[in-house]
């Protein structure tokens, strides 16, 4: 069995047997536990659950979106990346420039009615195009504030500076590799209210050890089903990218949680993916001739290998 499916199924099995069950902002309901940390050594493989298919090419152009600073949805819908699309319905249709139907709860309503689908659906579908065709609509309802690329790229300090993290990190490690202060934190009290979703994956830090480089990343809230297989895979894949630019090899990733829960309509999801037996692990391949991970786009990260076992759908706490 490989170490990230299998580090990852123990942890689903601990919380549906230890977890306790807890209210939460979305109304759904949580198995939850405080307090994880999972391991994972990526010179063994690319840490891509196999024991359901995970969309690679979401997770990559997510963060390449994180990375570009940007923070606006109409990049991940050029991309037909469409996990933050609820985020942003959110702020249209809760503003006094929305007249379609009542979408108060639409995240719940939507799995309960089937006729209230419908029209979800297609109020989705008009958002979406609007941001994608409708400049302004996009400026207004597509950019959803001060969220992670913000926080990365352009953090402003009380000093009225702006702070590049991302290119803080790998400068210093190419100058000075035992640096204890390698880390980019998104977590911003100031910016709070002005964010359609606080960061759940709040700070990073980066170790070098013998050649390799390793990261830690963690998490206030972390979704295990929906979210977690996204940022281990997502903070691997940072973690082969800094290295790439930095000439190192890749070391470990390592995650840390802090209210880690599976959402009540997730469980029997998370029972059928422990019925299954993990794959061999994948492995990712990086255009070798780009110096610098700011030019890389989706067709110059290259998954090779990855022969998983079938999606499983779950619906989307909001």
């Amino acid at each position: 069995m490989n170490q990230a499916d299998k580090v990852y199924l123990d942890l689903c099995r601990h919380i549906l047997e230890h977890g306790t069950k807890k209210e939460d902002r979305t109304g759904t309901g949580t198995i939850s536990i405080f307090g994880h940390q999972l391991r994972f050594d990526l010179q063994e493989g690319f840490p891509l659950l196999t024991t359901k298919r995970v969309p690679f090419r979401l997770i990559a152009s997510e963060l390449l979106w994180f990375l570009k600073g940007d923070t606006n949805v109409r990049y991940l819908l050029e991309n037909n990346n469409h996990i933050w699309d609820e985020w942003g319905f959110q702020k249209w249709v809760e503003s006094s420039d929305y007249q379609g139907p009542d979408m108060k709860n639409f995240g719940i309503r939507s799995q309960q009615d089937e006729e209230f689908n419908k029209q979800y659906q297609e109020q989705l579908t008009i958002y979406q195009e609007k941001v994608l065709n409708d400049d302004d609509f996009a400026k207004q309802y597509g950019d959803l504030g001060n969220v992670y690329g913000k926080q990365w790229r352009s953090w402003e300090g009380a000093d009225g500076k702006v702070y590049d993290q991302i290119q803080y990190i790998i400068d210093e490690i190419k100058r000075n590799p035992d640096s204890r202060r390698l880390l980019c934190n998104a977590w911003s009290a100031s910016e709070l209210e002005n964010q359609q979703l606080p960061p759940c994956h709040y700070a990073f830090q980066f170790y070098v050890n013998e050649g390799k480089l390793s990261c830690m990343f963690n998490m206030r809230s972390n979704d295990v089903f929906l979210g977690l297989p996204f940022n281990i895979a997502s903070y691997a894949l940072l973690t082969h990218l800094i290295a790439h630019e930095c000439g190192l090899e890749v070391g470990e990733l390592i995650y840390s949680g802090a209210d880690v829960h599976i959402y009540s309509n997730h469980v029997e999801q998370i029972k059928t993916q422990l019925q299954r037996e993990p794959r061999a692990l994948p492995q990712i391949k990086l255009n070798s001739t780009l110096t610098s991970i700011f030019d890389f786009e989706l067709k110059d990260i290259e998954l090779i290998g990855y022969e998983p076992h079938g999606p499983i759908k779950a619906p989307v706490a909001v």
